[in-house]
């Protein structure tokens, strides 16, 4: 189990790490685009992390906090998505080379299984019942599902618009497209539109996560926008107030009444628990109860954006990456800050509020 008691590597400035997490050791040279944790279908915690310096690493964390990193795959261009096969041997990696392959950790090897007109910005493995296979969406405003032992995809799906951002959990997938569409997919048999919805949100989408009921059944998700603003959304509402937005990444408002807004970069719901945390370009994670709609724990500011974040297959550990995000454009991007990836002890700061 992790425990706290991990020291960090020395010479970390408390400014960079204002939360004395685990520093994962020889993280990416440019901005973090993806992160994701192996499934439970393996014993150990592997962490992968693409990135705009073309590459995907990979690092065992052990028990103690400590991180190993064991390989690195370069791509054409940049990392815009990484996903794991359901089976922990593969991770699919989606690049702006408009490829995506799979690469093999065994044995360090891998092959292209996708390919599409314009950059892949989202790669997602679909376990299903009676299939299962590669789902990518797009630039090129195609949604394309892949049997990986075959060069051409099983089924292709036109989008309104360039892909995103998407999550599947299996039978469900969201996708949200540039002009604040959103289309919800079932994925049962084959994949099908379900049906489409009118965005909750006024502001560009940037992230979207699927969330599950108490059965463990996915039956809604939470978006995220560029202006410091989730929507919790019931995919068949009982009352529809169920659906709400709430403001986030935003600071408390200045002398003068101005409020400085950021983009909440993304969401990743807690696997047990089912509370969920958001990360912004204001440099901070939260923790949320979104049936309790409270905020559970605000992170101190780090020194910038939060651009990605996941939790492992049991809810012990969050992963979050520092890196710049381009909201505040070329003149604030300073090649001689680091990127960070920083894991924490999770578990209890994501318990929900017991209803009293």
């Amino acid at each position: 189990m992790f425990n706290q008691s991990g020291t960090l590597g020395s010479g970390t400035p408390s400014t960079a790490n204002p939360m004395k997490d685990f520093e994962v050791a020889s993280p990416p040279d440019d901005s973090v685009s993806s992160l994701a944790f192996s499934p439970a279908s393996i014993q150990q915690n592997f962490l992968v992390a693409g990135s705009w310096d073309c590459n995907v690493r990979c690092w065992e964390v052990e028990q103690t906090g400590k991180t190993v990193p064991k390989s690195m795959q370069t791509m054409g261009g940049p990392v815009l998505d990484v996903c794991w096969h359901d089976d922990g041997t593969k991770v699919f990696i989606a690049s702006c080379d408009k490829m995506v392959k799979c690469w093999d950790l065994a044995s360090n090897q891998s092959v292209q299984v996708a390919a599409h007109d314009a950059p892949v910005k989202t790669c997602h493995w679909i376990k299903g019942s009676n299939y299962s296979c590669l789902m990518t969406g797009s630039w090129d405003k195609t949604l394309k599902f892949w049997d990986t032992r075959s060069p051409n995809p099983m089924l292709t799906i036109n989008l309104p618009e360039r892909c995103y951002c998407a999550d599947v959990d299996y039978p469900m997938a969201v996708v949200g497209t540039a002009g604040r569409g959103l289309i919800i997919y079932q994925l049962e048999r084959e994949p099908q539109e379900f049906k489409r919805v009118d965005s909750p949100l006024k502001y560009q989408h940037r992230c979207v996560a699927i969330f599950k009921d108490k059965k463990k059944v996915p039956n809604g998700y939470a978006l995220g926008s560029i202006e410091g603003r989730v929507a919790i959304q019931y995919v068949n509402p009982t009352n529809p107030k169920d659906n709400f937005t709430f403001k986030c990444h935003r600071s408390n408002g200045a002398p003068n009444g101005y409020q400085d807004i950021y983009a909440v970069n993304d969401i990743a719901f807690h696997p047990i628990h089912g509370t969920l945390a958001t990360v912004g370009s204001d440099g901070t994670f939260s923790f949320w109860d979104k049936d309790a709609r409270t905020k559970l724990k605000p992170s101190e500011p780090m020194e910038q954006p939060i651009t990605r974040c996941c939790f492992n297959h049991n809810g012990q550990i969050f992963a979050y990456a520092v890196s710049y995000d381009w909201s505040k454009g070329h003149e604030f991007y300073n090649p001689m800050k680091k990127n960070y990836i920083f894991l924490r002890s999770c578990y209890d700061e994501l318990k929900p509020r017991s209803t009293s």
